[in-house]
């Protein structure tokens, strides 16, 4: 049983809502999202691209430009403090340190004119003090954590003289250079080959293991997280259409949506047959349907679908579901 399920409690998103300045005014991008994250516990967060997974998790530690971006309700809850309405000096003291973040590209997010050694060091020497020659061996400590060969020779490096699977392997020992108790990791196995892939999941899995932090994995890959998180939130047009165990809704989905994602992944012997798709496209935020979002390419839908938006409801222990014909289906789980 995972700590969350025993009550305790890291992080809380709470009915957050995400606007962006368009030509067409402020449009909501991020509609009511609400989950949480326990000690020790991982938590996939799916979706495809423009469902709100990435914004969801920029706006946990107020990384979106304010010139476009801005929180218009909602609270971000880390140990009972609000994120949300954290003076931006105390938020600095968090972020690095108590919550730190792996973002989707590490080449953009690494700076090419540093070397991988300086970039972990300037982290560490932020939030932790100490002179510079300890900070670097910290830096090397952290490489030789996260598998690098020859990590104290290594450190001296620039980012392009990394792999993408060791500038990836960079971003993770610098994100946990100060023992954050939260880490988000943003589509963090995006663009490697399949065994990188395997051994970032497994390096994950032994750092909450030996570190017994939190991890939020953000991905669109359901087949990953199904193998590394304990509880699964699906997004879909910046709303949450369901929550549950990662087996329970790899088995047995309760919203056609992810019944969706599920058939949609490859399968070993299907060569030659067509990929099963969900039809359509994620509707653009300022021309979202009525009713449920979901509705224009839902094979289930009914009169009550587009009747009225549907709310996420509990079905089950430890299940929720955005699907008002959630009781009358039985959506098949991946083959």
């Amino acid at each position: 049983m995972t700590a969350a399920r025993n009550g305790e409690e890291l992080l809380r998103i709470d009915d957050l809502h995400v606007d962006f300045l368009t030509d067409r005014g402020w449009t909501n991008v991020v509609n009511g999202v609400s989950f949480e994250v326990g000690p020790g516990e991982i938590v996939g967060l799916v979706g495809e691209s423009g469902s709100g997974k990435s914004v969801t998790s920029l706006s946990v530690l107020r990384l979106l430009p304010t010139s476009y971006a801005r929180t218009s309700a909602g609270h971000v809850w880390y140990q009972g403090r609000d994120l949300i309405g954290m003076p931006e000096r105390d938020l600095r003291d968090i972020r690095g340190n108590e919550i730190s973040m792996v973002f989707q590209e590490p080449m953009t997010s690494l700076n090419p004119a540093f070397t991988i050694g300086d970039q972990i060091a300037e982290v560490y020497r932020r939030h932790k003090g100490g002179r510079r020659r300890a900070a670097f061996a910290r830096a090397a400590e952290m490489l030789d954590l996260v598998g690098i060969p020859d990590a104290s020779s290594r450190v001296r490096d620039y980012p392009h003289e990394f792999s993408g699977g060791m500038r990836q392997r960079a971003m993770i020992a610098m994100a946990l250079a100060c023992e954050p108790r939260l880490l988000i990791a943003d589509e963090p196995a995006t663009a490697l080959d399949v065994t990188v892939q395997a051994q970032i999941v497994a390096l994950l899995e032994r750092l909450r293991d030996e570190t017994g932090c939190g991890i939020l994995f953000i991905t669109h890959d359901l087949g990953l997280v199904v193998e590394l998180a304990d509880r699964v939130v699906v997004m879909y047009a910046g709303e949450v259409v369901e929550t549950a165990a990662a087996l329970d809704l790899y088995n047995a989905p309760k919203h056609p949506y992810t019944a969706g994602l599920l058939n949609a992944m490859p399968q070993l012997g299907t060569r030659g047959t067509e990929l099963p798709t969900i039809p359509g496209r994620t509707p653009e935020p300022w021309r979202m349907p009525a009713g449920c979002r979901f509705s224009p390419r839902c094979r289930h839908v009914t009169e009550q679908c587009v009747a009225a938006e549907p709310a996420l409801r509990t079905v089950e222990a430890g299940r929720s579901s955005r699907c008002c014909r959630t009781e009358q289906l039985h959506l098949a789980g991946s083959p």
